[in-house]
Formats: C-alpha cells, sequence, structure tokens
C-alpha cells in the first residue's frame, strides 16, 4: 500500500529571517554616547548646508551684471554725465557697480588715489562674499574629529565591558560600544566631506566674482586713461 504524503514546507525560524537595516535604531543601540555625538553632527550638517546655499545664492546674484553696463559707464563719463554714470551704478546691486561708483567719485583726483580708493572698496566686497565660508571650512576639518571622538569613545565602552567580565564577554554586550564606534567615525566624515566639497565649490565660485571684479577695475581704470 502506497502512502502518499504532501511536502511540508519548511517553517523558516523568526531569528533566521533577514532583519531590516535602520540608521535610526543603529544609532540608539549605540547608547547615549552615540546620540549625542550623531545629534551634535547633524547640527553641523545643518549649518553647512545652510551656509552653503546661502552663499551660492548671494555669489550667483553678484555675479550678474549687464554686458553693456561698462559700454554705458564709458559713455557717460566720456560725456562728463558724471552724475548720471553714478545713478547707473546706484540701480545696479552688484560689486562692480559698488566699485566703479567708488572710482567715479574720485575722478579729478590723481589716478593712484582712484586705484587706491578702488581697492580699498574691492577688499569690503571681498569680505562680504566670504562672510560665514570659514564656518564652513572649519566643519569640514572638526566633523572627522568629532566622529573619531565617538570612535574612542566607543573602543573605550568595548574594552570596559570586556574587562569587567574577565575576558569572557559576549558579542552582544560588546555591541553598543562598537555601533558607537563604527556609527559616528561614519557620520563624521560624511559631514566633513559634504562640508569641504561645499567649502571648495564656494571659494571657486568667489574667485570668478573676484576676478570679474579686476577686470572692470581695469577697463575702468583704462577709460579714465583714454585721451580726450
Amino acid at each position: 500500500m502506497l502512502l502518499f504524503q504532501t511536502p511540508t514546507t519548511p517553517v523558516e525560524d523568526p531569528e533566521s529571517q533577514e532583519k531590516t537595516f535602520s540608521i535610526i535604531q543603529l544609532i540608539i543601540d549605540g547608547g547615549i554616547g552615540s546620540v549625542i555625538i550623531i545629534s551634535v553632527l547633524l547640527v553641523l550638517l545643518a549649518v553647512a548646508l545652510y551656509i552653503y546655499f546661502e552663499r551660492t545664492f548671494a555669489i550667483k546674484s553678484a555675479s550678474k551684471i549687464d554686458k553693456n553696463f561698462m559700454n554705458q559707464i564709458r559713455d557717460n563719463v566720456s560725456a562728463g554725465k558724471l552724475d548720471a554714470a553714478k545713478m547707473l551704478c546706484a540701480q545696479t546691486d552688484s560689486p562692480v557697480a559698488r566699485l566703479t561708483e567708488k572710482g567715479i567719485s574720485r575722478i579729478g583726483k590723481p589716478l593712484e588715489d582712484i586705484n587706491k580708493a578702488i581697492e580699498n572698496a574691492g577688499t569690503l566686497e571681498v569680505y562680504k562674499l566670504e562672510k560665514n565660508v570659514s564656518i564652513l571650512a572649519t566643519v569640514a576639518g572638526a566633523a572627522p574629529m568629532i566622529g573619531f571622538l565617538g570612535t574612542v569613545i566607543g573602543m573605550i565602552i568595548a574594552f570596559q565591558e570586556m574587562a569587567t567580565s574577565g575576558g569572557q564577554a559576549e558579542m552582544g554586550s560588546l555591541a553598543e560600544g562598537i555601533y558607537t564606534a563604527m556609527t559616528t567615525t561614519v557620520a563624521g566624515l560624511v559631514v566633513g566631506i559634504i562640508a569641504y566639497i561645499g567649502y571648495n565649490h564656494l571659494v571657486v565660485k568667489t574667485d570668478k566674482v573676484v576676478h570679474q571684479m579686476e577686470a572692470n577695475a581695469v577697463d575702468f581704470l583704462d577709460l579714465l586713461n583714454e585721451p580726450v
């Protein structure tokens, strides 16, 4: 007599089921030290992103200028219409226009004095463009160090657990220290990399505006040297 048995599907062991990866849970498992350090890094990340986007929009606005601006300035100055040239500069909100206005206000004085006035105004404009950018550089350097601090704290926790258990500590009891060491290191490096890239990008964009200011300052000085 043949007995037919229906195949039974193996019941999966709940412990063998794949666990979903949760970053929040990973941070919490690292203990209070991990939570504090990650919180500090998140604050630094928020500050870095705010400064980056705020400066990006400010520098982009500063770089916008009408291509015919210097031609109009040239025409007004050549015709002796200094008030019209100043009015045009006042209506144009850009570092180039403010430098040009400073030079126009010095017309009639020695060329060296005009050049010095433009340089001083340019220094002030560069300072405005670089506002808070140094904070971004500080975040880029400090974030990895704070992450490494979490690594050291995590290792201390792990070794302390091993010492108190007589060298027979289970991996589960060491998890808190290991989580703290790994998560804070990764978080610190991520924040540092983002801030570093943002800082260098802002430096490049600022340099372009500075070169634009220098080029227009040279054009203005050349205008004053043109024979009447």
